[in-house]
């Protein structure tokens, strides 16, 4: 004897709704572990500011031991509010034997305002390369604090703030661009700690890095502040010749990041 039941229907419908639901559940919860794991791998292999700074330090020192003897001939252009029109043009050399000896010569200018400026600049320039540990990027300088991580000139790059420890004039409170492969400068952006002059209000700086024959050195700058009485000014340099042992020749087309 054979009995046929009857189902309802509805409690078909419940028991696949049941399964269904049961499904996409397991689905939801495995998507969730894989998006989490994925975030820890993630967390795990970034570079810690500690470990960026440490191989940007032995990046540096590497790169000092490639330094060999060179001249550069620099161009320095000071601007008004009127940046169409260049207030002063001064043109430079500047020449550097390694390990510590930095020396320059003013060629041209055609205002005294803008050499005397030039002057100052370059001074500090040469001064900085005798005592290079008290203003260098260092932890012993800077506290630094990782900000983001981007493109610059087509080389991915961390870009760290940098909080000076003293109030000095020759440190920095900005950001640095450090290469994510090579970890050497393209890129160090910010105001002084101190103020160099009291004529001068809400300084800026910028300095562009780049190589040269081997060695990786500052290619480019843009300083500007508004000068008491007289209003804004900008100053922009960049590099047009360079002599390095027998090579001579232009960089200010080939090498990335220089101020135009």
């Amino acid at each position: 004897m054979v009995v046929n039941v009857q189902v309802p229907k509805t409690s078909l419908n419940r028991s696949r709704t049941a399964r269904l639901a049961r499904a996409m559940h397991r689905t939801l919860i495995g998507i969730l572990i894989g998006c989490a794991s994925a975030t820890l791998a993630d967390e795990s292999s970034m570079m810690s500011v500690d470990t960026i700074v440490a191989n940007m330090t032995a990046a540096r020192a590497q790169n000092r031991e490639h330094f060999r003897a060179y001249q550069i001939t620099r161009e320095y252009t000071l601007t008004g509010k009127d940046k169409q029109t260049p207030n002063s043009v001064v043109v430079a050399t500047l020449s550097f034997v390694p390990p510590n000896t930095k020396t320059f010569t003013i060629l041209s200018h055609t205002t005294n305002l803008g050499e005397r400026v030039v002057r100052s600049i370059l001074e500090a320039e040469v001064a900085a390369v005798q005592a290079p540990e008290t203003i260098e990027l260092s932890i012993a300088n800077y506290a630094f604090m990782l900000a983001s991580i981007e493109a610059w000139h087509g080389r991915q790059c961390y870009v760290l703030d940098m909080m000076p420890r003293r109030k000095e004039k020759g440190l920095l409170h900005g950001s640095i661009w450090v290469d994510a492969s090579t970890f050497l400068l393209h890129r160090v952006m910010g105001q002084p700690a101190k103020s160099p002059s009291w004529w001068l209000r809400q300084p800026h700086i910028e300095f562009s890095y780049g190589p040269v024959e081997g060695m990786w050195l500052q290619t480019g700058s843009l300083s500007s502040a508004n000068v008491r009485v007289f209003g804004p000014y900008t100053m922009t340099s960049r590099n047009r010749e360079y002599h390095v042992g027998e090579i001579t020749g232009s960089i200010a087309d080939t090498i990335p990041g220089t101020f135009r």
